[in-house]
């Protein structure tokens, strides 16, 4: 194919915005996917993706237009927790659908893809979808569209993807409109961008990849140039939307390679594929490697599944390198896995899939971040779990995970939302106004965000508010361990990292909810809140209360006292020896709604 007749795009929107049926439109209208084998989001292969109306894993495709152009598409994902995977499929791209829902308008992740896309320096045509519905405001949302991207309001498409209606002017204005592939003017060392990996239990890793220089045969030897992998190149080819082996993959195309590598983590995202004959000498820029920084514990509701767990989330870690565990004891849930995530989505997806695919029931502790944490003797460690922190006399500082935020949202809820911003503990940095549109940037320690803030947003802004964030810094505040004692015995796997000023707020709240969630015993049961040993908050389950006169009739009134302190000696003994049966839910009661 000559690299002329190559583009290269994709399609960048905010969750819901009609991105993956864009994308579908686009295979009928191409004749890539015949009639009888279309169905509604084609490039999303997981039913949770299905039922979410979201894409999870980024999928490209390979389309003939006019029997004369070769267009490469890729759909990304739409939520913040994979930036990462989105700035690399930009990387790969030259061009980008930048789609906007005509009912919504502008928000969070569409602002952020702009300007990933914008750094990338891509051309980016502006589509406006579901015109066809009569709630769309199509000359609000193309006035915003225009003031974001400096454009006329005449260069939009406006287009209903469900329908069809104008997505045959999209696909003239990516062959008009976005430019071929560079490639390099004489032969050069092969270098390809990985935009994504997974691992086929068949076939082993394979690799979806941009061909910058160069070229990659079938059976070449290959390295990666970060992790330093070795392995065989043993199928190249494009996807259609299934899998097409070719010879080889030249510069400026898009496509896979069948890998003999045994897992995703050889393989990161964003690593540079180099032939071992001839190696590149510099990688191609932009890789780094993606931390968790969200961590909850994963045990299994019975021990005997232990087993299970583990070789599950073993399996789904060669298909995700983003995600990272570790063995965790818990003296109440028994053994299990500290598990690192993306973000929130991220952490519901693996526990989904667990559950669905694999079968198992699961209790997942609260969320929480990883702290910095520096010692008296000016040892530093890394904490993921609030149970892990040292002796307070021991600890020098403690520094949180600070992320840069922007709120998108319309005009009228902007008072609402700056209360809740520094309710969180944030700073607002910057306001400006798109149109009707308000966009709030600030500061605030993620831990904070972590649970119900999302809700919350979505709560005061009738739905119409959008969330997008990034990792600052780690920045030293006053925190401390916050434990919680059910019948006087501490639950490490409730235990969190809070700032001074919350911990008794939280913990008030944090007992209440538990005390609606733990079922009453045949014994009184104390919950309380601590720090540092120091009791600061305190609930209390009453117990049920048998009445044990039931059968005496008549007499003298010392039988029923008689009867009674008998019993009350045997709710002491209970409380002493008795066992707190405490239920899954209390485990993550932080992500409970006060309401819920």
């Amino acid at each position: 194919m000559d690299a002329k007749k190559i583009r290269n795009f994709c399609i960048i929107a905010h969750i819901d915005h009609g991105k993956s049926t864009l994308a579908d439109r686009l295979l009928e209208l191409t004749g890539t996917v015949a009639h009888r084998d279309m169905k509604e989001q084609l490039l999303d292969r997981m039913d949770l993706e299905r039922e979410k109306g979201i894409t999870i894993k980024l999928a490209p495709v390979r389309m003939k237009y006019l029997e004369v152009y070769e267009l490469n598409l890729i759909d990304t994902p739409g939520h913040v927790d994979f930036s990462y995977e989105v700035s690399r499929s930009l990387a790969a791209c030259e061009g980008a659908l930048l789609v906007v829902d005509a009912t919504q308008g502008i928000q969070a992740q569409t602002l952020a893809n702009v300007y990933l896309a914008m750094a990338a320096d891509l051309t980016i045509i502006p589509v406006l979808n579901k015109i066809d519905l009569p709630a769309a405001d199509p000359k609000r949302v193309s006035s915003e569209i225009a003031d974001l991207l400096g454009c006329g309001e005449d260069e939009i498409l406006p287009i209903s993807a469900k329908t069809g209606q104008g997505v045959d002017k999209v696909l003239q204005r990516i062959v008009s409109d976005i430019p071929s592939p560079k490639t390099p003017a004489e032969p050069a060392a092969a270098r390809a961008l990985v935009f994504d990996s997974y691992f086929d239990d068949y076939r082993g890793v394979i690799l979806y990849v941009r061909i910058v220089d160069g070229l990659i045969a079938k059976n070449s030897p290959i390295k990666m140039m970060a992790s330093g992998a070795v392995g065989l190149a043993l199928e190249v080819g494009a996807l259609t939307p299934g899998m097409m082996p070719l010879e080889q993959l030249q510069a400026g195309e898009i496509g896979y390679i069948v890998t003999n590598l045994k897992t995703a983590r050889e393989a990161h995202v964003g690593d540079t594929i180099t032939l071992v004959s001839h190696q590149a000498d510099t990688p191609l820029p932009g890789y780094k490697e993606v931390l968790p920084f969200v961590y909850a514990g994963f045990f299994p509701e019975s021990n005997e599944d232990y087993q299970a767990l583990k070789e599950a989330i073993n399996k789904l870690a060669l298909n995700d390198s983003a995600l990272q565990f570790s063995s965790e004891n818990s003296p109440v849930l028994g053994f299990g896995f500290r598990v690192g995530f993306l973000g929130l989505l991220h952490l519901d997806i693996v526990r989904e899939r667990l559950e669905r695919e694999y079968g198992l029931e699961l209790v997942v502790t609260n969320p929480s971040t990883d702290y910095h944490v520096r010692l008296n003797n000016n040892e530093d460690l890394d904490i993921k779990s609030a149970a892990d922190l040292p002796d307070p006399t021991k600890v020098q500082e403690i520094r949180e995970p600070w992320i840069k935020g922007e709120i998108v949202l319309p005009k009228k809820y902007i008072g609402q939302v700056l209360t809740l911003v520094v309710q969180k503990r944030g700073r607002q940095s910057n306001l400006s106004y798109v149109k009707d549109q308000v966009v709030i940037s600030f500061e605030a320690p993620l831990a904070n965000l972590l649970t119900d803030f999302y809700d919350q947003l979505k709560s005061l802004t009738s739905g119409y508010g959008s969330f997008n964030y990034e990792l600052a810094d780690y920045r030293p505040e006053d925190l401390v361990r916050l434990d919680f004692l059910v019948a006087g015995e501490r639950i490490d796997a409730l235990s969190v990292i809070v700032h001074q000023q919350e911990a008794l707020s939280l913990g008030r709240e944090i007992l209440a909810k538990l005390r609606d969630i733990i079922p009453r015993q045949n014994f009184k049961v104390s919950l309380q809140a601590a720090i540092n040993g120091k009791i600061i908050a305190r609930e209390d389950i009453n117990s049920y209360r048998k009445d044990v006169t039931t059968g005496l009739y008549g007499g003298d009134v010392s039988r029923k006292r008689k009867v009674l302190e008998k019993q009350k000696r045997g709710k002491k003994r209970l409380k002493r020896f008795g066992k707190v049966d405490i239920p899954s839910e209390a485990f993550f009661v932080m992500m409970r709604r006060p309401d819920s």
